[in-house]
């Protein structure tokens, strides 16, 4: 019997993907734990996320003698992806200073995947069928509901830094759909979150840097630099390979899922009936998106 080896490989592609919008989920309850025990604030739990998981994986990449970068197009997507994920992180936490944490959380998670389509569709990648835009249009209904009732005004100048982060995170999902030779996921990511890490290092200096190095802080942090960011963003790209960037940014979506649900298990967070309906509309609309994909 022949084995068409092409379909297992794109099956294994949505499951990274799944794999990295549930890290991700792990995200917040682990960088909150962290801000609280090491005492560091917002921007400063993003920029150590990505230092830490950044340079586990560049040690990854000596200790088993994988390939670094070869190439100026290779070192290239690495100084891109390193610049994106910067101004993903930085222009997100100004929209929390400026609006609220669920406000920019809203804005920036719904609208990513409406970027990435909407490019997707000017450039002729993927067609806008009416099941294609149900499904999006399902996906924003549950994240809205599971969300809530967004705190905090919506100053433009918020709103804007929410859409900034929103493009950022869009773009890195397109770039990275495109592969360059020489370069893989690992390495990718390795190299270009430790560059951006230093990006945001300067910004996180002006606003002063304190860290209690406890066991429990130290241990925290390399989980957050573990999971939700050198697995989870590696996945991420190596999903990248064989699905569309519409279907991976709506997967993206699996990480506020995942974080309530952990946020009312561990934080003791209470989960309503709109965000329990919520969830089920997040839910249906990525077991939808999986199946549009598949056809």
């Amino acid at each position: 019997m022949l084995v068409d080896l092409q379909k297992p490989v794109k099956s294994y592609g949505l499951w990274y993907l799944v794999a990295a919008g549930c890290l991700w989920g792990t995200g917040g309850v682990t960088g909150t734990l962290l801000a609280r025990e090491a005492g560091l604030g917002s921007l400063a739990v993003a920029a150590a996320r990505l230092g830490v998981g950044g340079l586990l994986l560049v040690v990854l990449l000596v200790l088993t003698r994988r390939p670094f970068p070869a190439g100026r197009a290779a070192w290239t997507r690495v100084v891109v992806l390193g610049v994106l994920a910067a101004l993903f992180q930085a222009s997100y936490f100004a929209a929390v200073a400026r609006t609220s944490v669920s406000l920019a959380t809203l804005l920036t998670i719904g609208a990513s995947p409406v970027l990435v389509l909407l490019v997707e569709a000017v450039t002729g990648r993927r067609r806008l069928t009416p099941k294609v835009v149900a499904a999006t249009g399902l996906a924003l209904a549950g994240l809205t509901l599971l969300v809530g009732r967004p705190q905090g005004d919506l100053d433009l100048a918020g709103a804007g830094f929410a859409l900034l982060a929103a493009a950022g995170f869009a773009t890195m999902t397109l770039v990275a759909a495109r592969p360059v030779d020489g370069l893989d996921e690992l390495a990718a990511t390795g190299f270009g979150f430790t560059l951006g890490s230093i990006i945001l290092a300067p910004l996180v200096l002006v606003g002063g840097l304190t860290f209690t190095a406890s066991p429990a802080a130290v241990g925290l942090l390399l989980v957050l630099g573990l999971g939700p960011t050198a697995i989870a963003y590696a996945a991420y790209f190596r999903g990248l390979r064989t699905e569309p960037a519409g279907t991976a940014a709506l997967m993206a979506l699996l990480e506020p899922l995942v974080g309530t649900v952990l946020a009312v298990l561990i934080l003791g967070d209470r989960l309503g009936l709109a965000g329990s309906i919520g969830a089920a509309l997040l839910i249906v609309a990525l077991v939808l998106e999986s199946r549009l994909n598949a056809e």
